[in-house]
Order: structure tokens, then sequence, then C-alpha cells
């Protein structure tokens, strides 16, 4: 008899995980095959085009662009400093000079005889990018990146925002059910990956960030506090390349949710080791979600997760459709006939007990969503 499955976050102990780092352009990679990684060890870099400026020696020089070219004083291919110049012309005689200077630092790449336009190239961006996590080199991508291994606990959110960041977990709430206050923040968690408990208002969020906070990690945050805080409304774009100052990752929803109890224990037992968190979500196709990993160290115990098995007795479970949205429990039933709802609809349901209050619900199997180990 097939099973029903719904699929949904993985928080487990412990996971085997492959994570790519590529460049945007080709470059260098700087490591080898089996090389050990920390997360601030830079594993690729290139250079990506300079900005280009654009400098009209035509209207400056009071010249016909065909007489550009040759009032150029160095030849194309040379690097000038800012407001060093690089092309003049002379008046009344030769008695007055005109002189046009660089905009900025960079090189001379082209010259228009029709438009009597310079084309300035400034110096070329440098990029890297570093492994992200501790692990090792499984594959090396060539002159592109690298793929990186490694054995860590694993937790997935719901929604974050902010890039990639690395620290020290630090639980600061004092339960998964307690908000997050200004007075549980002080200096010594700057650079520090913050636990916080069902909430975090915006205030005190932007003290996290102000103390140099590099991420929080909280069940709830209000979807009015999150569009101020990005400036704009979300819509459906990829996040994770927001520049906030830190890395928000939500993991149970919006609003002012208890952190899943298991998430909570998963975090508090690796209370000041090292983790690695992502904010990049995609709600649509591709679904991405933000991440935590706590690299493990050599010899912990080992658990290696069947395959996926769908909802069962006792699968614990999230439930993501009002009237019992965010609330947490376990299967007591999966009645395998079909049932009709109060939109006339017939579906399959799951007999959910609620974790808090021990009390049960009929729930459409659409409507949950399984907490994977």
């Amino acid at each position: 008899m097939a099973h029903a499955y719904t699929p949904g976050l993985r928080v487990t102990e412990w996971a085997r995980l492959t994570r790519e780092r590529r460049l945007p352009l080709k470059g260098h990679v700087l490591v080898g095959q089996g090389d050990a990684l920390e997360a601030d060890t830079i594993v690729a870099r290139c250079e990506l085009p300079g900005n280009v400026q654009t400098v009209n020696l035509a209207a400056r020089l009071s010249l016909d662009p065909v007489k550009v070219p040759a009032a150029l004083l160095k030849p194309l291919g040379t690097q000038v400093a800012k407001d060093e110049p690089i092309a003049d012309s002379r008046s009344l005689f030769g008695l007055v000079r005109t002189v046009a200077t660089a905009p900025a630092k960079g090189t001379l790449e082209s010259v228009s005889s029709v438009t009597g336009q310079l084309i300035l190239r400034e110096p070329p961006i440098p990029v890297e990018v570093n492994a992200f996590v501790r692990g090792a080199v499984a594959e090396v991508l060539p002159d592109e990146g690298v793929l990186v291994e490694t054995r860590a606990a694993f937790l997935q959110g719901i929604f974050g925002v902010g890039g990639e960041t690395f620290g020290p977990i630090a639980i600061v709430a004092r339960g998964p059910d307690a908000a997050l206050e200004a007075a549980d923040l002080t200096a010594a968690h700057r650079g520090q990956v913050v636990v916080a408990g069902a909430y975090v208002p915006y205030a005190v969020l932007m003290r996290a960030r102000e103390l140099g906070v590099a991420a929080v990690v909280v069940g709830g945050f209000d979807d009015r506090d999150l569009r101020q805080l990005l400036g704009r409304d979300l819509g459906v774009a990829i996040t994770g390349s927001e520049e906030l100052g830190l890395t928000l990752v939500l993991t149970e929803g919006f609003g002012h949710i208890r952190m899943a109890e298991r998430t909570w224990r998963l975090l508090a037992a690796h209370q000041g080791e090292q983790a690695s968190v992502s904010g990049a979500t995609q709600i649509r196709a591709g679904v991405m979600r933000p991440e935590i990993l706590i690299p493990r160290a050599e010899g912990a115990e080992q658990r290696h997760p069947g395959g996926e098995s769908g909802l069962e007795v006792g699968s614990p479970l999230r439930i993501i459709r009002e009237p019992y949205f965010g609330r947490l429990g376990q299967v007591i039933e999966l009645p395998p006939e079909l049932q009709v709802l109060e939109t006339e609809a017939a579906v399959r349901v799951v007999v959910v007990e609620f974790d808090d209050d021990h009390a049960r619900a009929i729930i459409p199997r659409a409507n949950v969503e399984l907490i994977a180990e």
C-alpha cells in the first residue's frame, strides 16, 4: 500500500552534506582534493571586470571627434591614476591649454573618433569564495570552484534573509517560547549566531545588528517588520543577497510562534560550537530553504537516517494552514478513507495530537508538513 508523504524541513543531529562553492566567472581554485577546510578558508578566486567610466573628451576639449585620438597624452592600455591628465588641446594659437583628467583610477581602454568619447576601465573587482562550512574538498571543479563535504548537525528553516555567515552558537532566550529582549544581548555576542525563542521584535533585531551579531535564529518574526527591514515588499524573489548587517532565519514562520522543541534542543546541545548559517530562501520552483550547519567533530556519533518513509504513526509534523497554523504535533492515525470537508472536498486526512495541550484534531494531509530527521 502506498504511504502518505508530505515533504518537510530537516532537523537532524547528523547528516553528510555536500555544498557547491562556485565562482561567478572562471578563475583560480586555491585548494586541492581532500584538503581540510575551515569555514573562512578561501577556496577560489577570480576578478570581475571593473566598472566603465565614459569621458566625453570632444566636449571637454572643444575638439572635433575625429581629432580626439590624437589628443591623448598616453597610449591605449595605459594605467592612470585619478585626476591624472589623459588628453589636452590648445587654442588661441597655442597660448591656452585645456586638459582633461581621469575621473577614476583605471586603464585607457578605447577611444572613438566618431563620438569623441574615451572608455576608461576601472581596476578589476576581486571576488573570493570561502568554504562556508568546516569540512574537506570532495571534488575540484577546474577553474570554477569545489564541492565541500561535511558531517554536521543540520537544520532547515521556513524563511530567511541575509547572506552566508558563521560563528559560535549562543543560546540567548530563556526558552523556546520566550521573546528575545534587548537586555538579553551584550557586546559579547559580536560575531555569534544568536538563538532566540519564539519571537524577536524589530527594535531588538536592530540592537543585534548594532552589536555585530552574525545571525539570529528565531521561531517567528512579524511580516511588517520584515518589510521595514528590507525597505521594500519582498515579492517572490530569491533572498540571500541582501546586505542587512546580519542574517535572520525563521524556524517556524511569521508571527509569535514557539520554536519547535526538537529544534531548540538540538541548537542548545551545540551551544558554543561553530555554526554556518545561510538565509537564502526560494519558495517557488527549485525550493531553497535557509539552513544551519553545525560541523561535527571527528569521531562524533554518526546516525544514518533511513530513506523518506513518509507520514506514519508517531511522525512529528507541523501544521501549515489555519486554523492550527504553526502548531506542532505527531501523527496518531492515518485513516485510509476519504473524508468530506466543509468545502465539500473529499480528501485524505491525518489525526494529529498537538504537543502543547495534547488535544487532537483531524486535518487534511495537504495542510501538514513532516519534520524530517
